[in-house]
């Protein structure tokens, strides 16, 4: 594999990595929001991250024996909100009360939220030492090279 393949693989794992961090901590900051300007309480979102397929070029590059790998590293797909119900609390005196006394508050588990977001935070630390070691090796290869 080259290094700057490697670096861009790695990269795009930091990219995407930072992404679901900052879709968690929205997601933990708005647990309490029972009034969005929809006029629904806010909706969990939540990030998919697929595969980043290789160009043409790389993948003919790589049938031509001039490349060995065709990787891509990885991309947010997309951020999808969550549609599960919401929570209901009985709270008669919260002004977005229903009839029945009920409040809805958003379908967010800050317990499962920060799960995600150590999961996350594992992701981009692991990202950010394998791109420390291919520096490094690149580093130690000049130096032989001299």
């Amino acid at each position: 594999m080259s290094f700057l393949n490697a670096f861009n693989i790695s990269g795009s794992a930091l990219t995407a990595q930072r992404m679901r961090m900052d879709v968690v901590a929205q997601n933990i900051a708005n647990a309490q929001s029972t009034r969005t300007a929809s006029g629904e309480p806010y909706r969990r979102q939540v990030v998919t991250l697929s595969e980043n397929k290789a160009s043409f070029k790389s993948r003919l590059s790589a049938a031509m024996g001039e490349e060995r790998t065709v990787g891509g590293g990885v991309k947010v797909a997309g951020i999808e909100t969550d549609m599960s119900d919401f929570r209901l609390e009985y709270d008669p005196t919260h002004p977005d009360a229903d009839e029945n006394g009920y409040v809805r508050y958003p379908n967010v588990n800050e317990t499962a939220e920060l799960i995600d977001m150590m999961a996350a935070t594992r992701a981009f630390d692991a990202n950010v030492t394998a791109l420390n070691s291919m520096k490094s090796m690149m580093l130690k290869a000049l130096e032989i090279g001299r």
